[in-house]
């Protein structure tokens, strides 16, 4: 006979188990709307090839990546200018003339600009006129041929804070460029820092990657990567990415660190036994993927941020050294033959490729139709400033492109700036 006990203790399991489905329901609906949430933030899918609707020529390379506001493009050369482009038309409104090549990109803050160039000087300039506000002068200089990118400058909490090759983290005041502090390691700081509640992480040629108080530079950890035959001091020439607790950055000892961001002890690394990794992209949407950039992997991968995994990865055939730039549902970036993709980000499929104009005069003189390089590709460049020279020709790209809901604007290293529509 069914007892009371039995029907109470139905009655509650079946109450706890309502409960369970209620609260995965709220949970479900709650990622769904976040998830429609964020992707408001991002532009429209680019779903079909675009057109080039205007192209900015210099004499020199472009390595940094273009910055968008309101209705201007800023983005600086080898050439040692900085341009400020009119977004519709490619038109220049104005340049400012440094004393050095500018690989960093810059910062915007209300009515200034900031940015480093390879003369040692940080500059602030008035966004409309790119009249001196300030300059702060350290020092810089290239490690070697392969060090493509400065640190460039991130603003925080009136702060400007930035790596330079005198080996040294500077934070300097918004308003006059007066020093706050520095912090100095063994080697350049190329690295962008990245910074999360009140630290800030970054790594230096010197091997290690830093985790400094925000708000005077002291050490809090620093973690040795773990070097390889060909780079024995582990350099780290590449950028981090802080989510959650965790700091993600690469070196040169082919490794990808996963590290606490508070202990600084390594929770995972992962080596790429063909070579670099190189860039962190991230969408906090997205929050448990990241996508990885990669030199001779010549894959985008797709992980698992907590457990390394990989979800998908794309050939791209090349190397890579930007950073991914996200649409809705997709990513896009540029690799050092001059070919743009844009990658279907649930799949890892690519949508379509953009050759420019270097890819399109100069790719057979070097590589063969299927972009492998060609067979005697050593007698033909010779050596590594002729290699460079040829991916110059090609147009490399290593700026990360900017996007609004109608425009994607990235540079090469044939010195072009490329704005494609829809």
């Amino acid at each position: 006979m069914f007892s009371l006990e039995i029907y109470i203790r139905a009655y509650v399991n079946l109450e706890n188990c309502m409960e369970k489905i209620y609260r995965y329901i709220l949970i479900g609906l709650s990622l769904l709307i976040c998830s429609h949430l964020f992707s408001q933030t991002y532009p429209q899918d680019f779903t079909t090839i675009p057109i080039v609707k205007w192209k900015f020529k210099s004499t020199q390379p472009f390595i940094s990546t273009p910055v968008i506001e309101g209705n201007l493009v800023y983005v600086g050369c080898l050439d040692s200018c900085l341009y400020v482009l009119d977004l519709k038309s490619g038109k220049e409104k104005w340049k400012f003339k440094t004393g050095g090549g500018i690989r960093s990109t810059v910062s915007i803050l209300d009515n200034k600009i900031f940015f480093n160039s390879f003369d040692g000087n940080l500059y602030c300039l008035e966004k409309s006129d790119g009249k001196v506000i300030w300059t702060f002068k350290a020092s810089d200089k290239q490690y070697d041929i392969n060090d493509y990118h400065q640190s460039s400058p991130v603003v925080h909490n009136n702060i400007i804070y930035f790596g330079m090759g005198d080996g040294n983290m500077y934070a300097v005041n918004v308003s006059d460029g007066s020093k706050v502090w520095s912090y100095h390691t063994e080697d350049v700081v190329h690295s962008t820092p990245a910074i999360l509640d009140d630290k800030i992480y970054f790594g230096s040629f010197d091997g290690n990657v830093y985790g400094l108080n925000l708000s005077d530079g002291s050490l809090i950890w620093k973690f040795k990567t773990v070097g390889h035959n060909f780079f024995p001091k582990g350099e780290v020439q590449f950028s981090p990415n802080a989510i959650g607790k965790t700091v993600y950055i690469a070196a040169r000892d082919y490794n990808l660190y996963a590290i606490d961001k508070d202990k600084g002890v390594c929770r995972w690394n992962r080596e790429f036994t063909p070579g670099w990794a190189t860039e962190v992209s991230w969408r906090p949407d997205r929050d448990s993927i990241i996508y990885l950039s990669t030199s001779d992997p010549k894959n985008l991968f797709a992980i698992h941020r907590a457990y390394e995994t990989t979800k998908w990865s794309t050939e791209l055939k090349t190397q890579c050294f930007a950073n991914c730039a996200f649409s809705q549902n997709m990513c896009y970036l540029g690799t050092v033959i001059g070919k743009f993709f844009a990658i279907d980000l649930y799949t890892g499929k690519i949508k379509w490729t953009f050759s420019t104009e270097g890819y399109n005069k100069y790719h057979l003189n070097y590589f063969k139709p299927d972009d492998d390089y060609r067979d005697n590709i050593i007698d033909i460049v010779k050596d590594d400033e002729g290699f460079q020279a040829a991916l110059d020709k090609c147009g490399a790209i290593y700026s990360t492109a900017a996007i609004t809901d109608n425009e994607i604007i990235f540079s090469s290293s044939e010195g072009n700036v490329y704005c494609l529509g829809r």
